[in-house]
């Protein structure tokens, strides 16, 4: 009988010709086809950026300035309300509706009125800071999602019991803090349940999970018009309570990230459990084969039906927690990638957190600003659902980041000229934006390896999120002039997005898991366009 342990490289003539298969072809031949399986952990995971979209835009309406009107004959509607005596103006509803009206800050200027937001979007900044590299060394992705959702429920439940603008402001960090790292690791944990084949598809489910929850809260809005602005966070915080328990129990770990850390057993145990096909995993044949090369280190995990083919260095199976930064910047073009894509998510970012802000700039319904708003990233959703696989990444965000940058740029020089028109083009900029968000965190995962992966996801979310600390502010300094709202939107994100051009494209490409696999295709496709270049 042939011994089930024999290592999946040999000195046979079938390894001879047949390259070793990489754990992604691995992967996706144990789980097959994409089941039910794999689609109800895929589906799990995403959902939890349905929480993540009502905290990121839940200040539209609990920080937004009510409506007014005047009391006596002196008043004047059209008059700048910090001039007129308080005796002659009231609020059209009970002032608990917005913590402007409840705490007096409709004079206490930009500074104040942005700070909760800005301090949320500060505290996702420190968050993924501080968390990101937890979900490639210690706690796993996994772990890190159930601790980022707990923390983000946890701080909106107490926020709703804020005494001051000071503690909201904190508890407002507090909670972006906790919320930092909720896109990253459902991303990069959807994703690496599957093969290639379904990549794009799945990732894409985070998106359509976000746009369904950025589409409540106009709905929760009007509901709770009239009454205190401390329940949204209470009716958004219990579900996110229930959600917890729900991943605590149902969600598997990645089986990537478990080969990258040693603990084969699990990650074949999950492979298992996820499989849609019949082939059958077994991890009581598993066994370890360390093949040393002049080339590299090859890490085998083969059973009877299961050969894992990891090229990988020993020295990044078990990473202190900050490893990972350390790896990301130790490489010229792995930091040249990393910088590229942070300053496009920087612009991106700060069009995409600051459209939703400055509805209030515009003279359009709120309600329906938002529901408009919530509704343009569907389109985008469909077009990164289905349009992923069959168009180029830089060509992509190049034209959707120009397109957004020009549109923002009109909203600003016609101004009032345009009437409803001005509506319009804010939806084309957000919708643009939108589109470029989402295949922006497609792509990152495309550029870098599953040793790394999470940690630099996180990085340009990071760049995503430092672009949103400065919204806050530019909207508040619009409401006087439009140029420092919406003229800086277009500028920035049109100047962001051309820095795509030092990227490589990744459309088509196989998921790397160690820094070896991806030096290597880099070279190789650096080698083959010289070739081509030199043939012309």
């Amino acid at each position: 009988m042939a011994d089930s342990t024999r290592p999946f490289l040999s000195n046979s003539s079938e390894s001879k010709l047949s390259p070793p298969r990489s754990l992604d072809e691995t992967i996706e031949q144990c789980i097959g086809n994409f089941g039910w399986a794999q689609f109800l952990q895929a589906a799990l995971i995403s959902f939890a950026w349905f929480f993540d979209a009502q905290q990121t835009f839940i200040t539209v309406f609990t920080d937004s300035q009510p409506t007014w009107h005047c009391t006596d004959s002196v008043c004047n509607t059209s008059s700048n309300l910090c001039t007129l005596p308080n005796q002659t103006w009231s609020w059209d509803f009970d002032p608990h509706v917005s913590i402007i009206s409840e705490w007096g800050l409709q004079c206490a200027g930009s500074f104040f009125m942005g700070l909760p937001a800005s301090s949320f979007f500060l505290g996702c900044l420190i968050g993924g800071l501080a968390l990101s590299t937890l979900a490639d060394s210690s706690l796993g992705r996994k772990n890190m999602l159930l601790l980022s959702c707990l923390i983000m429920s946890l701080s909106s439940m107490l926020t709703a019991f804020s005494t001051s603008i000071w503690v909201y402001a904190f508890l407002r960090f507090v909670n972006g803090f906790g919320r930092a790292t909720i896109g990253t690791c459902a991303l990069v944990l959807s994703t690496e349940l599957v093969g290639k084949k379904w990549r794009g598809q799945v990732g894409a489910m985070g998106f359509f999970c976000f746009t369904l929850g950025f589409l409540t809260l106009p709905m929760f809005g009007y509901i709770n018009k009239g009454n205190s602005w401390r329940y949204l966070y209470v009716w958004t915080s219990i579900p996110t309570l229930i959600y917890c328990s729900l991943v605590r129990i149902f969600v598997r770990e990645s089986p990537r990230w478990l080969i990258v850390k040693g603990r084969k057993e699990e990650a074949v145990s999950i492979l298992q459990s996820i499989a849609s096909n019949a082939i059958t995993v077994s991890s009581t044949n598993l066994s370890v084969s360390i093949l040393q090369s002049i080339a590299s280190n090859a890490i085998t995990v083969s059973s009877t039906n299961l050969c894992f083919d990891v090229q990988e260095n020993q020295s990044e199976l078990n990473p202190d927690i900050y490893d990972a930064l350390k790896i990301l910047v130790r490489k010229s073009w792995l930091l040249k990638r990393l910088l590229v894509a942070m300053a496009l998510g920087f612009g991106i970012g700060m069009v995409y957190y600051g459209m939703p802000l400055a509805l209030t700039n515009l003279n359009f319904n709120l309600y329906l600003g938002v529901v408009f708003n919530a509704l343009s990233e569907f389109p985008a959703f469909l077009i990164t659902f289905f349009l992923i696989d069959k168009i180029n990444r830089r060509d992509a965000l190049i034209g959707f980041t120009a397109l957004s940058g020009i549109s923002s740029a009109l909203i600003a020089a016609l101004g009032q000229k345009l009437g409803s028109l001005q509506m319009v083009l804010e939806l084309v900029s957000f919708f643009s934006a939108c589109t470029a968000f989402n295949m922006t965190l497609i792509y990152t995962i495309e550029l870098f390896p599953t040793c790394v992966r999470n940690s630099a996801m996180a990085m340009v979310r990071q760049a995503l999120v430092f672009g949103g600390v400065f919204s806050p502010v530019m909207v508040a300094a619009g409401r006087e002039n439009q140029f420092w709202s919406y003229g800086l939107f277009g500028l920035v994100i049109g100047l962001c997005g051309l820095f795509v051009v030092g990227l490589p494209e990744t459309r088509g490409s196989v998921l790397c898991d160690t820094m070896d696999e991806e030096e290597y295709k880099t070279l190789a496709r650096d080698n083959l366009l010289v070739d081509s270049v030199v043939l012309v």
